[in-house]
């Protein structure tokens, strides 16, 4: 809605517990505050930024609900990781992540294949049995580290569009968005696989190392699976937040109405 209002304050409460939230997340990625250290007291860091202590609860809240550190109040707070992290609530591909947090991601498309598609591919993205779709294979990178590799398969109208893109795009998902294929809705699993003989060249590891996995069926606005992608992170390098709410179950909904 438009409106008349008075323009916010620059320096309002939002805006600067969010400034303080950014500028802390900052530093415990750059390692100011390794694992398991505590944070200045909440005075020191109301000097520090010369802000009331309300703000930095207030940025220390949004530190918690990332992951990154206890949720104590009234003691000084611990990190618990100073791992780059990426949070369900919102479905954002990885080279907006990336960016966001100050990053500067890479994509190298390894492979295209067009092949049958295995049963459960096909059972993912709603095919017929052995239905054609399209493979890709791509290593995905934070300022040129090696962080991750993608492996997506696409059904046959998706699939065509991405073969057509150039080899070292940081974003698939952007390039579809412009052909009119929106990525709305995902569905996440998330596990732990030992690296294979692929992964361990790509991502520098070795064979049989532990990596976080992905696996993600990601829908249109109209329910269409569009992608099945089963993504693998070396550890430290990223991790995951999921928000749950009894507002969104079947019981508080009937009972709410």
């Amino acid at each position: 809605m438009g409106g008349t209002g008075q323009p916010k304050d620059p320096k309002a409460p939002q805006t600067l517990y969010r400034k303080v939230a950014a500028d802390l997340r900052d530093a415990i990625a750059a390692g100011a505050y390794g694992s398991g250290a505590r944070l200045p007291a909440e005075g020191a860091l109301a000097e520090r930024y010369e802000v009331s202590r309300g703000t930095i609860r207030q940025a220390l809240a949004l530190l918690r609900a990332d992951g990154l550190v206890t949720s104590r109040r009234g003691t000084r707070r611990v990190v618990l990781s100073d791992t780059r992290v990426q949070s369900f609530a919102e479905l954002t591909s990885f080279a907006r992540w990336a960016r966001s947090i100050g990053e500067e991601p890479g994509g190298r498309t390894i492979a295209v294949v067009r092949e049958p598609g295995r049963p459960l591919e096909c059972e993912q993205l709603r095919l017929e049995s052995e239905a054609y779709v399209y493979r890709v294979l791509r290593l995905r990178t934070l300022s040129g580290r090696p962080v991750m590799v993608e492996r997506a398969v696409y059904p046959e109208w998706v699939g065509e569009l991405v073969e057509r893109f150039p080899r070292e795009a940081d974003s698939h998902s952007t390039l579809l968005e412009g052909h009119g294929v929106l990525f709305t809705d995902a569905d996440h699993t998330i596990d732990l696989a030992p690296a294979d003989t692929e992964d361990a060249v790509l991502l520098e590891c070795g064979v049989g190392d532990a990596l976080l996995r992905e696996r993600r069926r990601s829908t249109d606005s109209t329910g269409t699976p569009v992608e099945w992608s089963d993504d693998r992170y070396l550890p430290g390098t990223v991790a995951f937040t999921v928000h749950n709410s009894t507002a969104s179950t079947a019981l508080s909904r009937r009972t709410s109405q």
